[in-house]
């Protein structure tokens, strides 16, 4: 059934969040080159505003240290690679959104870590050196890039104390959020923090416990975080784990939730709410993070998320990620939007079309977004479908009569799904290569680029007339931009003479 729609001529304002933050794996990974070239491309196609991950405090960034000298212990602040992580994010275009985390050795309580890098999840063994550590940090920063640039980069303490990610309590993560958030404060007041980054667990019972502390016992709070993840019970089979998903309006729902949750707080409603990691499944040997249904599934959550989130983060723009080892092969389920060798998976075109999306919204639904900036129109459509069914969805089609922006203009559209910009299809077409020699990896790299096609429009009783087919799990862009038509300067021109040349 074709879907016959009259675009308005006005519209409302598109709350669109998807390039306000970006995820990574630990902060000490911009130590590699293949990361830093896969922040450039991210950053010259979508270009992120804030950049967030793991590992601030972590040894191999190698930040505190402890000396004995005549039998006392001195710490020692060491800043060699932070300034280099910051310096390169810099160069980038993109600000630390920081997360205050994991414990460095010479704090520990105890010896649960997480992951393949083993991050140390236990609470200080001090929580005033703990408090320092932060002040320190920070002051260095101010030091090295300007105190009117870091006080524009938030801090968020901790992540997922809910989980396997805190070893304490939750009275304990709250006492390591006061020291945290004060120690921020002392630094500059006009530093935003906030937390608490849980993650899926009794989430109605650690944010109303968390307002509750932080407004009895007047803590600062200037932000509230959370993560999101759509994924159902996992299933390991081999070097893979393996998920159903719920529908992606399942997260919609739960920033849904969490807002009427905030409302029942007069001090909270009305702070924002960055969801600093999302995605499909939480594990990083997935599947589905490298398929065109990925790119069309995220799409319907960028269509709506930003009613109510003030960011959402996606986990994680690069598949240079270690959390269960070293990736095994260049498509092995990793989170990033470019995987191993700098190739862009589809999901990647999800956040570059939404990036180019206009501000006003003139239309949406399940599959579509109609919107205008200036006289340029972008359009985006998305069907997605689990596969496992062994069947396909029927195409979303639409005929989409649009107001006129000029007499004449270009149609630009770009296609994601199937055969194009489907990399991992073609690495199975290659029989799936662990490792690529170079001929392969120019095959990828072009298999990984959209169709581009464009099309002439002329206005017809004021209006555009647009025919759009969505096929399952493809994502398109559609851009319409006037044109003016210089035909008539070229003498002597003759469309007869240019075979075929429309």
């Amino acid at each position: 059934m074709v879907k016959k729609i009259q675009v308005p001529l006005s519209g409302e304002p598109f709350k669109n969040n998807a390039t306000y933050c970006v995820g990574t794996g630990r902060m000490g990974l911009a130590l590699q080159k293949e990361y830093v070239n896969h922040l450039r491309i991210v950053q010259e196609s979508i270009n992120f505003r804030y950049i967030r991950g793991h590992g601030l405090f972590c040894d191999d960034v190698g930040i505190y240290r402890e000396d004995g000298i005549d039998g006392q212990i001195h710490p020692f602040y060491n800043f060699t690679y932070l300034d280099r992580i910051i310096d390169t994010y810099l160069e980038n275009g993109i600000k630390p959104f920081l997360e205050l985390g994991f414990m460095p050795e010479k704090l520990k309580t105890g010896e649960q870590t997480i992951f393949y890098w083993k991050g140390n999840v236990t609470p200080p063994a001090s929580y005033e050196k703990w408090a320092k550590l932060i002040q320190v940090t920070l002051n260095h920063l101010i030091d090295r890039y300007g105190r009117e640039e870091v006080i524009t980069w938030p801090i968020e303490v901790w992540n997922e104390p809910n989980i396997g990610f805190w070893a304490g309590t939750m009275e304990e993560y709250f006492k390591l959020y006061d020291y945290s958030s004060r120690a921020v404060k002392e630094v500059d007041p006009r530093i935003q923090v906030g937390g608490p980054a849980i993650c899926g667990v009794e989430t109605e019972k650690w944010l109303r416990s968390f307002f509750e502390h932080c407004i009895q016992n007047n803590l600062p709070l200037d932000f509230i975080t959370r993560h999101c993840y759509t994924a159902n019970q996992p299933t390991k089979q081999g070097e893979y784990i393996y998920h159903t998903l719920k529908d992606p309006t399942f997260m919609i729902e739960e920033l849904k939730e969490t807002r009427h949750i905030m409302a029942d707080y007069p001090e909270i409603a009305d702070m924002p709410l960055h969801i600093t990691e999302f995605n499909s499944s939480y594990v990083p040997i997935c599947p589905a993070h490298d398929t065109d249904f990925q790119a069309a599934y995220i799409a319907r959550i960028l269509s709506e998320a930003g009613e109510y989130a003030d960011s959402y983060s996606y986990w994680t723009f690069s598949d240079v990620f270690e959390e269960m080892d070293v990736p095994r092969a260049i498509f092995h389920g990793g989170f990033g939007l470019v995987s191993l060798n700098s190739i862009k998976k589809p999901t990647f075109y999800a956040f570059e079309f939404f990036s180019n999306a206009g501000e006003e919204l003139l239309y949406r639904d399940e599959h579509l977004i109609v919107t205008k900036e200036n006289d340029r129109y972008v359009i985006i459509g998305w069907n997605w479908h689990d596969m496992r069914d062994n069947k396909s969805s029927p195409d979303e089609s639409y005929t989409l009569l649009l107001p006129s922006i000029a007499k004449q203009a270009i149609l630009v559209k770009k296609e994601v799904g199937g055969s194009h910009a489907n990399p991992m299809q073609t690495w199975s077409n290659l029989g799936k290569p662990r490792n690529l020699n170079r001929d392969q990896l120019e095959i990828l790299k072009a298999a990984a680029e959209p169709l581009q096609t464009d099309f002439k429009l002329f206005e017809q009783n004021g209006v555009y007339e647009v025919e759009l087919t969505i096929p399952c799990n493809h994502l398109c862009m559609l851009e319409i931009m006037p044109v003016k038509d210089k035909t008539k300067t070229y003498r002597g021109y003759d469309p007869k003479e240019f075979y075929g040349l429309e």
